[in-house]
């Protein structure tokens, strides 16, 4: 709990940022993290609240108040072992979870929450600075095979709990390296890729295999989504080779926006125009690569993958970024007697929107229109969006008479969320699909089972951790009939 009296004597100080002008020249991380004494003074603030809603605020149940209270009495090592006993990533989520434990603590009822992701953040990063994080090998196997279908978060964490339980697990990628959309959708700027990289050498060490360039099932025709395969696997193969099967290759399908003119050059999906930038960083070639430099940006989308184009077209240098979000602009300050501990609807601020943005709320997309050549003649690429705005009315959407106007645009990214995954690769192992287009629970076929986005939808690093967790759990309780990993 910290410091009985810390939250009375103590304010809450957030991480700090380089300067705008200096983090846009680079790709590098920017966020300068607490020093042992700075962490230690927020976790004092942790209070003895009794009931700690905290815990249940972070999709894996961290263990919160407890590591607090550690790094409060300069328990860095125990730290650690608590935080990964609930969470085998912690450098992840320390780095991009939105932190819906903050908004759960007991201290934000009426004051400023205890600055819990940024306490996780130091103490993972500085358990690697020592290097009390190493390799956990099972005592013994059990001669039992899975295969892991999608390297992402769910699929990262079900493969190492899965390992440890003594299986012998390989993770199967269809790109060029491991960590899905940890690698090809967060920009490095938010999260370097060294801190995968690291998981992947210490998961190796405990047994895991990774291959990469392996695509399983189809992915149908004309996918967007990103696929460096070269060499394909029948579901059929690996049912045959493995004893199990888990599936987390996440909601890969993007949000369209069919209103006409969408088939113009330069309207790009986020989710075409991130993970190029993210290959070139890594030292990947990458023809004809979609570049903002110069280019008056349009973001379509008011969420995080929004967000991250728009720091992403800073840094090419765009001539103007503007983001459209569809629903009116949210309180600056959310009612907390009306929402704690519950996740607020309140207007939340990047640090990429800090970087130079125009935010536009209320705003519907009515058309993409064309560039011509000043002779009348349509040149096939866009050059503005023709907008309007719109309010809520009785539930329904109405557009307001009179606002119409045309956004000058040469690049329109469209970050409106992700609607289901894959629709080939689920039927090509027999899973049912819910009414949203998701892996259906409890109608895998024998041996076969799903956990991430895959299963639950578009959700947070957080929860695809959290399903990977229970996924290994449900696997190994199918495997061996029992289990010790944590439920």
């Amino acid at each position: 709990m910290g410091k009985v009296t810390g939250f009375l004597e103590y304010e809450r100080l957030e991480e700090g940022y380089e300067p705008v002008p200096q983090r846009l020249k680079t790709w590098k991380e920017f966020v300068i993290g607490l020093n042992e004494d700075q962490a230690k003074v927020q976790a004092a603030r942790c209070m003895d609240c009794g009931t700690p809603f905290c815990n249940s605020g972070c999709p894996v149940n961290n263990i919160i108040p407890d590591f607090n209270d550690l790094v409060y009495r300069g328990d860095w090592k125990n730290a650690i072992e608590v935080l990964h006993s609930t969470n085998n990533f912690p450098e992840f989520t320390g780095r991009v979870c939105p932190a819906p434990c903050e908004a759960a603590c007991t201290l934000n009822v009426n004051d400023d929450a205890v600055g819990i992701k940024s306490i996780e953040h130091a103490i993972v990063d500085r358990a690697w600075a020592e290097g009390w994080i190493r390799p956990q090998p099972p005592a013994a196997k059990t001669g039992r095979t899975v295969a892991v279908v999608g390297s992402g978060p769910a699929g990262l964490a079900a493969a190492q709990q899965l390992a440890r339980a003594g299986h012998a697990v390989t993770v199967f990628e269809k790109n060029s390296r491991i960590g899905g959309l940890l690698r090809y959708g967060i920009p490095d700027f938010k999260m370097e890729k060294t801190h995968i990289d690291r998981r992947i050498e210490q998961m190796k060490a405990e047994g895991v295999v990774f291959r990469t360039g392996v695509l399983v099932g189809d992915l149908g025709p004309g996918s967007k989504v990103t696929n460096d395969a070269k060499e394909t696997i029948a579901p059929e193969q690996l049912k045959a080779q493995f004893d199990a099967v888990l599936l987390t290759g996440g909601a890969e399908t993007s949000r369209d926006l069919p209103v006409p003119g969408r088939e113009l050059d330069g309207v790009h999906f986020a989710m075409e125009f991130l993970p190029q930038q993210n290959k070139v960083v890594a030292g990947d070639k990458v023809k004809g690569q979609i570049m903002a430099t110069g280019k008056h940006v349009v973001v379509i989308g008011g969420g995080d993958t929004g967000s991250d184009c728009v720091g992403t077209s800073n840094r090419h240098g765009a001539a103007s970024v503007t983001q459209f979000e569809l629903m009116p602009m949210p309180p600056e300050h959310e009612d907390k007697p009306l929402t704690w501990p519950y996740w607020p609807v309140k207007l939340r601020t990047s640090s990429s929107h800090d970087e130079g943005c125009e935010r536009e709320f209320a705003i519907a997309t009515k058309a993409f229109v064309a560039a011509n050549d000043g002779k009348g003649k349509d040149k096939g690429r866009v050059a503005a969006v023709k907008t309007v705005h719109v309010q809520w009315q009785g539930g329904k959407m109405v557009e307001v008479p009179g606002t119409e106007k045309e956004v000058p645009a040469d690049l329109v990214l469209l970050a409106m969320g992700f609607v289901s995954p894959v629709a080939g690769v689920l039927e090509a192992f027999g899973v049912e699909r819910d009414a949203r287009g998701n892996a259906k629970a409890g109608t895998e076929a024998v041996g076969v089972f799903a956990a991430g986005d895959m299963r639950r939808g578009q959700s947070l690093v957080v929860w695809a951790i959290r399903e990977g967790r229970q996924a290994a759990r449900a696997v190994d309780e199918h495997l061996m009939g029992c289990s010790d990993l944590p439920r």
